[in-house]
């Protein structure tokens, strides 16, 4: 094997070793020594690498923000309407942070030398990414003239952060399942509205030109009225 790569691959294994380290333990009683054990490298090998624990800490935070970054350039390349981009956004995101350990951790961890919490302005980007969104469709009539586009990109934003959130204690909001639960209470499946009959509000889809059925506008206002039950996750067997 190459020098070059058997020198990555160490360094990923340390990365890897040091987020399972954090999650079992916290990153002040995590050890540099037991780290290098749990990558079967020797301790030489990790200070080759990194320095210090500190250097390691903020290397599994930046893995973990630039797999995430991943997930942001295919949410703005996304051809769907933000209702239907952030669904999808939500269950790739959650998807990886409950597969990838580096992005698990990465998420949870605060250096000592980057006081700013990563977590905040994660958050903060991903308003501004639903927030442009949201405006571009409201420009190109996929979403009613009177909607607010920044009141959309905040809602979307908390039930993303929300599922995020949760899924510490009970990974089985991080499903699939859970993340098109909650898009679905929310957002009723589109059903025709016959023409002439005044059904209120309504959002067009389809090709411009073409044939367009009507289908009520999401149901984000009043949706926090409901029963907060309808809202869990159906369970999923244990990963």
């Amino acid at each position: 094997m190459p020098t070059q790569h058997r020198a990555i691959q160490s360094r990923q294994a340390l990365i890897r070793s040091a987020a399972q380290s954090f999650i079992d333990k916290g990153v002040s009683a995590s050890g540099m020594v037991d780290i290098s054990r749990r990558a079967r490298l020797s301790k030489g090998a990790l200070y080759f690498h990194f320095e210090s624990k500190e250097e390691l800490t903020l290397a599994v935070r930046d893995e973990a923000l630039g797999a995430l970054r991943e997930l942001e350039e295919q949410l703005l390349r996304a051809p769907d309407p933000v209702l239907s981009a952030s669904r999808d956004f939500a269950a790739a995101l959650l998807d990886r942070v409950d597969r990838d350990v580096v992005v698990r951790a990465g998420l949870q961890i605060r250096p000592e030398s980057d006081p700013a919490p990563s977590g905040a302005l994660l958050h903060r980007r991903w308003c501004t990414l639903f927030l442009e969104k949201a405006a571009a469709d409201r420009s190109a009539g996929r979403l009613p003239p009177d909607t607010d586009p920044q009141r959309l990109a905040r809602a979307l934003t908390t039930m993303v952060v929300g599922l995020l959130e949760l899924g510490h204690a009970d990974r089985t909001w991080w499903s699939r399942e859970a993340v098109t639960d909650m898009w679905r209470q929310l957002l009723p499946a589109p059903r025709a509205v016959p023409a002439g009959t005044g059904g209120g509000r309504s959002l067009r889809t389809g090709p411009p030109g073409g044939p367009r059925a009507a289908v009520p506008q999401p149901a984000l206002r009043g949706a926090a009225g409901r029963d907060p039950a309808a809202f869990a996750p159906r369970r999923t067997p244990p990963r």
